[in-house]
C-alpha cells in the first residue's frame, strides 16, 4: 500500500518540533548560512512556537558567528560536534550536503 506523503511529513515535523530550539538552530545552520530572516521562517515551518521565536536571538549569539556583510549567521565550528547526522529534519541531500561540510 503506498504511503501518504502527508503523514510522512506531518510526523517527520512533529518529531523536529519536539526537539530543543537550540538543536534545531545547530541543525539549520549546520547545512548553510541563514539571515536572520530565513532561518525564522524555516523554524515556522516546522512550527516553532512564540516562546522560542523570542529566545532565537540569544541562541544565535551562543551558536552562531555573524557575518557583517550579509547579515548571514554561521555555525561556530565547535558546534559542528554535535550534530546528528541523522537529525528527522534533514532530507536525504541534506545528509549528503552535511557529510561533505563534517568532512571539510
Amino acid at each position: 500500500m503506498p504511503m501518504n506523503p502527508a503523514k510522512y511529513i506531518r510526523r517527520l515535523f512533529s518529531a523536529v518540533c519536539q526537539r530543543p530550539i537550540r538543536d534545531r538552530v545547530i541543525h539549520l545552520l549546520a547545512l548553510k548560512n541563514y539571515k536572520k530572516l530565513e532561518l525564522l521562517a524555516c523554524l515556522e515551518r516546522e512550527g516553532v512556537v512564540e516562546k522560542d521565536k523570542e529566545s532565537l536571538g540569544k541562541i544565535l549569539q551562543e551558536v552562531a558567528n555573524l557575518d557583517a556583510n550579509d547579515n548571514s549567521f554561521s555555525l561556530k565550528e565547535h558546534f559542528f560536534k554535535d550534530i546528528q547526522v541523522d537529525w528527522p529534519g534533514y532530507s536525504e541531500r541534506d545528509r549528503k550536503t552535511l557529510e561533505v561540510t563534517l568532512f571539510q
